[in-house]
């Protein structure tokens, strides 16, 4: 049986949170966006997170947690898990404080990541990098914390954390010279969500606050649509900022108050918007930090002429993910194909299919040759990149036409991801 969370955020005790990080965090800016005010018709501005000493906004809720503890608990050290922002955030608050902290990371964590936390906690933190997946370093950060008896301090599901995130909405309607219509921001523990829904629910309740998730990880749509926090049994991590599982006790309970709506955004889009952002407005974002902008599409509608909001959350990306992003964003946007053709075992065969199947704009991308199975047929994973989407179906048609098909892997999730 669950007992139900009564707890919701204070003005009072996210107001002490803002005196409490008054030294310790940027006061970011919230500006407006020429380009996307124009794309929609509307006035989008936007609140930069990424644009914080350890870019994003995690720092907020771990050193108002930090903060709140005893002289005692302090001195005996912190612990959290994280496989990014949190960490991050964490390592800076124990450096700011002069206290240790034992930060558990997954085995895989991309070094870049590990380097990010030991620069910003110097000789104050302790990483351990242990286990497959986040839930693996979570648990054995846990364990850690029984063992020593140390404070555990989450990435999201905590009261002092929910208080910190919340300074965010403080400073939006702060800086803020007219009334929001709508505020976007990602979710994805939800302690931001939550944290920011409070407060303009307080504040500005007429303004509309919707969460943003990834497709591939929505934890707190799930949990809404179940009312009640539910684990997901798989989920896709690339927008690993806010690709979690499971959602908060607590932040399930005030986001399901206070949400206005809660929608999700193919992670291809968030790479068409990064790289966008990249391109024409010079933001470095990471994939987490384009979800909100990737999700105007969604309300373009509704937003006309509206004074709008999006919570650039966090630029912690990773350059050697660049490929990846454009490959997901190609996919996404119908210019990027994969095939499985079988080439007749004869001369001339490939130059056929240069000269006659493929289009004038058509480019090969992918090249994988096999003749390991027939005498008459050698597949081949090819992989093909459009100029215009329309030019699939004629491009199929010439396929088949020459006998040069064999299937389309696009459509095949199972068989494209282990082909390609």
């Amino acid at each position: 049986m669950n007992t139900k969370v009564t707890y919701y955020p204070r003005l009072e005790s996210i107001q002490s949170a803002q005196a409490t990080l008054s030294d310790v965090v940027l006061q970011t800016p919230f500006a407006k966006s020429d380009r996307y005010s124009k794309l929609f018709s509307s006035h989008i501005y936007l609140k930069r997170e990424d644009l914080q000493q350890v870019r994003s906004y995690k720092i907020r809720g771990a050193y108002n947690k930090i903060s709140s503890l005893t002289e005692e608990e302090l001195q005996n050290g912190i612990v959290c898990a994280s496989a990014g922002n949190h960490a991050q955030g964490v390592a800076l608050a124990c450096y700011k404080e002069k206290i240790k902290g034992t930060i558990f990371m997954p085995a895989p964590t991309p070094k870049q990541k590990v380097e990010q936390v030991k620069m910003f906690g110097g000789d104050f933190v302790d990483i351990q990098l242990t286990g497959d997946t986040f839930d693996d370093a979570f648990n054995f950060a846990k364990m850690y914390c029984n063992q020593y008896d140390k404070v555990f301090v989450h990435p999201f599901d905590d009261e002092k954390i929910i208080e910190g995130q919340a300074t965010v909405g403080l400073e939006i309607i702060e800086q803020s010279s007219e009334a929001l219509d709508y505020v976007f921001v990602p979710v994805g523990g939800g302690g931001l969500a939550s944290g920011l829904s409070s407060v303009f629910k307080l504040v500005s309740p007429k303004t509309k606050i919707i969460g943003v998730e990834p497709e591939g990880a929505p934890s707190m749509k799930v949990a809404l649509e179940k009312q009640k926090s539910t684990r997901l049994s798989k989920i896709d991590k690339f927008v690993d900022g806010a690709a979690v599982q499971q959602v908060g006790t607590l932040t399930y309970e005030i986001c399901k108050e206070f949400l206005d709506d809660m929608i999700t955004v193919p992670e291809g889009k968030v790479c068409q918007t990064i790289l966008e952002m990249y391109n024409k407005d010079a933001i470095v974002v990471e994939p987490a930090g384009a979800l909100t902008l990737a999700a105007l599409d969604s309300y373009k509608e509704d937003i006309q002429g509206k004074n709008v909001a999006c919570i650039i959350s966090g630029s912690n990306n990773d350059i050697t993910r660049t490929p990846e992003i454009k490959e997901r964003a190609l996919l996404y946007k119908g210019l990027k194909h994969y095939f499985i053709i079988r080439f007749p075992q004869r001369s001339g065969a490939l130059k056929e299919f240069l000269m006659d199947v493929l289009g004038e704009n058509d480019d090969i991308t992918f090249f994988e040759y096999s003749k390991k199975t027939s005498r008459e047929n050698g597949p081949a994973v090819v992989g093909i990149e459009l100029e215009n989407k329309e030019d699939l179906q004629p491009l199929i048609d010439r396929m088949k036409e020459r006998k040069f098909f064999g299937e389309y892997l696009n459509d095949k999730p199972d068989l494209f991801e282990f082909l390609i």
